[in-house]
């Protein structure tokens, strides 16, 4: 790149650090590609970063991923429309900050017994219910319990089996308690199915009429089609600079980027990365991508065939080509996929594990291995998925082909997809959200009685490593664990894991952004309508 181009990056990326239109992750990338050392880049970040967010104005975003089924119980939270929209109206005990940190939501702050078998959080006491209503102790433990106990159908009920009881202690203290020490609790508290709602008085809680106690307040709802809300002026925390926010349902992914290119809305969740380049040449939009623990996976029925046979599902993990998946599909916005749930990004990482790679003729001995010899099996998808979901699974059909395996791709409607595809058809694609920890992926997914566990695996070996795993406080003998069960989900599961996903969603230029943006969910850990605001 000449010089005089390298000048005319480096002075439009200090005029959107300025504007706070670029993250402080994105100006230093764009930095180094001007050949900006990475010192002189943190000067320049320093000295132009100084935007300070203001109040005003109505956001307005468009979402992929919202059904008209959707609805405001917690505990069925599985569409990107009821996480987002969760994120603005409802509040958690804890979040996780845009530089990955754990931080404060309701609590400020929590503390474990010696062994982490007891967990204590105290609550603010200054957080309000839209209605008025203060946020107590009884109103945490209700929400919790929302997701607990034999007649409880919620999809994050396997992430609390360890819970014994949970009480509240005067207004502003809540007590957990565990059958063990479980490291990971304030961690879990994140996960989005745990907001808290109004207690119901009766042990239950009050989910139906949308109160909740998070920086945006409900005014008008169409699920399925959108969301108008306006700030809770009683919010406990820093942030919630707009007046007003509309939240879209645009699962069309050209609609949501035509969207933004003419202004109609001012942020979208998910960029097309085909038609990504073409976003990249406008001023006015800045294209934000946050490397995460995000996953796409291929889960197969375990207890299905042909799938339920091994040699089966290791075939169908050696047809996939994730280099190429990668490049064509995820345009390098990625990190590649060994078929174990389990993140770079995520602590306890598994070092020296062999990265399983593209081989159709072994694929073949496999397939010889197990009678199953020119199969034929179908795979469910949507647009809605993610950007190029259908076609990742036809270039994947492809690849299969070379072993004799034919792959019919089932192109489903996007309203409706994981309530009436996942988890009943044998072999599906499916986006699953960054978690904090490897403990809560597996929970969630890969336990024996886990309602979320897409393949049907069944593995005793791997159920008994959790249970030690999450009560293991050496965290050498628990990355130890770890690195065992990974090996068992990569060599006995009926996952296939292509690649963990970057975050790409954007902006336009007029959006201040922060100097971090968080890796747990797009739009800036699902946060970004409460951290952002607008420059002009």
């Amino acid at each position: 790149m000449s010089n005089k181009k390298n000048q005319i990056l480096l002075d439009r990326l200090a005029d959107a650090a300025r504007t706070g239109r670029i993250s402080r992750r994105s100006f230093m990338h764009y930095s180094a590609a001007a050949g900006v050392s990475a010192t002189a880049a943190t000067g320049l970040w320093t000295t132009a970063a100084k935007a300070e967010p203001k109040k005003g104005g109505t956001f307005r975003f468009g979402i992929h991923d919202g059904n008209s089924s959707d609805n405001h119980d917690p505990g069925t939270y599985v569409s990107r429309q009821q996480i987002y929209l969760a994120h603005q109206y409802r509040s958690y005990l804890t979040m996780i900050n845009p530089d990955g940190s754990l931080g404060n939501d309701l609590a400020t702050g929590w503390e474990p017994n010696d062994d982490a078998s007891v967990w204590t959080f105290e609550i603010n006491p200054d957080a309000s219910f839209h209605s008025g209503k203060p946020v107590t102790a009884t109103d945490v433990r209700d929400s919790l319990n929302h997701h607990r106990g034999e007649e409880s159908t919620s999809a994050a009920k396997a992430l609390l089996t360890s819970v014994t009881d949970i009480r509240a202690d005067g207004d502003h203290t809540v007590v957990i308690e565990l059958d063990g020490g479980n490291a990971d609790i304030p961690w879990l508290m994140t996960d989005y199915h745990f907001a808290i709602c109004p207690s119901d008085g009766d042990g239950g809680i009050d989910w139906k009429s949308g109160d909740g106690s998070g920086p945006y307040k409900i005014d008008d709802a169409e699920w399925g089609v959108q969301f108008k809300l306006t700030r809770h002026e009683g919010w406990h925390l820093e942030g919630a600079y707009f007046d007003k926010l509309v939240m879209l349902v645009l699962n069309d992914p050209n609609a949501r980027q035509t969207a933004l290119v003419t202004g109609d809305v001012d942020a979208i969740s998910l960029v097309d990365l085909k038609t990504k380049s073409l976003l990249e040449r406008s001023p006015q939009i800045q294209i934000l991508s946050v490397p995460s623990a995000a996953a796409i996976t291929m889960p197969m029925f375990c207890d299905t065939a042909p799938f339920d046979d091994v040699n089966v599902r290791n075939a169908m993990k050696l047809c996939m080509d994730r280099d190429e998946v990668i490049e064509k599909i995820a345009f390098g916005e990625a990190t590649k996929g060994n078929d174990f749930h389990h993140s770079p990004a995520m602590p306890y990482w598994p070092e020296g594990i062999e990265q399983r790679e593209y081989d159709p003729d072994k694929a073949k001995s496999l397939l010889k291995k197990a009678g199953a010899e020119n199969i034929e099996v179908n795979i469910h998808t949507a647009d809605s998925v993610f950007s190029g979901a259908v076609d990742m699974c036809v270039l994947y059909s492809e690849q299969a082909s070379k072993a004799g395996i034919k792959v019919n791709v089932v192109r489903e409607p996007n309203d409706g997809y994981y309530s009436e595809v996942w988890l009943k058809k044998p072999f599906t694609a499916v986006s699953w959200g960054a978690r904090p920890t490897p403990d809560v992926m597996y929970s969630l997914a890969y336990s024996a009685d886990a309602a979320w566990n897409e393949s049907r695996w069944q593995n005793a070996e791997f159920n008994e490593l959790l249970v030690k795993a999450k009560a293991e406080l050496d965290d050498e003998l628990r990355a130890e664990m770890y690195r065992e069960m990974a090996l068992l989900a990569r060599n006995d599961g009926g996952t296939i894991i292509p690649f963990f996903n970057n975050f790409v969603y954007a902006v336009r230029d007029n959006v201040g952004v922060g100097e971090d943006l968080a890796p747990s969910w797009e739009l800036d850990g699902a946060r970004g309508p409460s951290r952002w605001w607008f420059t002009s």
